[in-house]
């Protein structure tokens, strides 16, 4: 059987193989057309993954973007799986030969059955031979190369584009943690909103994905700079801004407020003990806002508590994940299993 590690995220899709590294990572989204047939109205997928998103805010009018996956949740499951078959057929794991794959599935902290049952379907229509699945915050830390005690307790902060997983876990299972709908989507669109109101400027998310990436920052004295393009709203004008990290400051310390307000309190309900052990050992950061200049140190001022930055933050989750796959301990501990 070949195993393979899949990270079926709103903004991006990871897959890995142990042995290989990570063989894939694309945008978790179609794009739709829609058209007139015999008076009716029908929808055919035009383009997947990275040539999908290529097309937001370009697309013609009767073209429509559509992320299957939303906040961890399949929100359209035949989509979800002509996208996954996609990316199984890239790797050259498609067709007859996904019978013959043991996939394990990354899922938020605390999903409900419902919701991990169209996963357990995904995989099923994708004719994936046998489907594990394990919770982000346990895949993050293993992808942080950590070796997990018996009973020694760790602290996962893994944000991601629409969803947030926080968990303090020890090999016996959660001791306190949930998953929260906030991640770097949601500033991706107070940065829109932002530079409407502010600037009578208009982007779209692609441009506002950039400008965060590039020039966001936690260090109050950045002054990092990006001219991006856009228009004006009250004339359509096409026009260009400078925008510098200060001017974005207050939007991204707004989200990371607000996590960091769930992090406390998953901190403030664990065992004296256990909070103890996680305050030494320090928080394992992960995700794609994790390599923001700043923010480790901002978080560890406002915990009070030592942050560890995986290498490939935005990876740790699939890479953590293929290591449970690599090992019986390991799936015996964290994963669950659909055949």
């Amino acid at each position: 059987m070949k195993k393979i590690a899949v990270d079926f995220g709103s903004g991006t899709t990871k897959i890995y193989i142990p042995g290989c590294g990570v063989v894939l990572c694309e945008a978790t989204c179609a794009a739709v057309e829609e058209y007139e047939e015999n008076g009716q109205t029908v929808f055919g997928v035009k383009a997947l993954g990275d040539k999908a998103r290529a097309l937001s805010g370009r697309a013609a009018v009767n073209t429509h973007i559509v992320n299957p996956v939303v906040e961890g949740d399949i929100k359209h499951e035949k989509l979800a799986a002509a996208l996954l078959k996609y990316f199984l057929e890239k790797i050259e794991l498609g067709g007859t030969k996904a019978k013959r794959v043991e996939a394990i599935f990354t899922l938020p902290c605390g999903i409900k059955s419902q919701i991990k049952q169209k996963y357990v379907r995904l995989a099923q229509n994708c004719g994936i031979g046998a489907a594990y699945f394990t919770f982000v915050p346990f895949a993050a830390v293993l992808g942080h190369n950590v070796s997990l005690g018996e009973s020694t307790p760790v602290f996962s902060l893994d944000i991601g584009q629409s969803v947030t997983n926080i968990a303090a876990f020890s090999k016996d299972g959660v001791i306190s943690g949930l998953s929260v709908n906030l991640g770097g989507g949601n500033i991706d669109v107070h940065l829109i909103d932002e530079l409407a109101e502010g600037n009578n400027f208009k982007i779209g998310t692609l441009t506002a994905e950039r400008l965060k990436n590039t020039v966001g920052s936690l260090l109050e004295d950045d002054n990092k700079m990006l001219v991006i393009d856009g228009r004006q709203i009250s004339n359509g004008a096409p026009v260009s801004l400078a925008v510098n990290s200060s001017q974005i400051y207050d939007v991204i310390t707004t989200y990371v407020d607000k996590i960091l307000d769930y992090a406390t309190l998953v901190i403030s309900e664990l065992p004296a003990e256990v909070a103890s052990a996680v305050m030494r050992g320090g928080v394992y950061l992960s995700g794609g806002v994790a390599k923001m200049d700043g923010l480790p140190e901002y978080i560890e001022k406002k915990l009070s508590i030592p942050v560890n930055v995986a290498e490939e933050p935005r990876l740790a989750a699939v890479i953590g994940a293929g290591t449970i796959l690599s090992s019986d301990d390991l799936l015996d501990a964290f994963a669950s299993v659909e055949t």
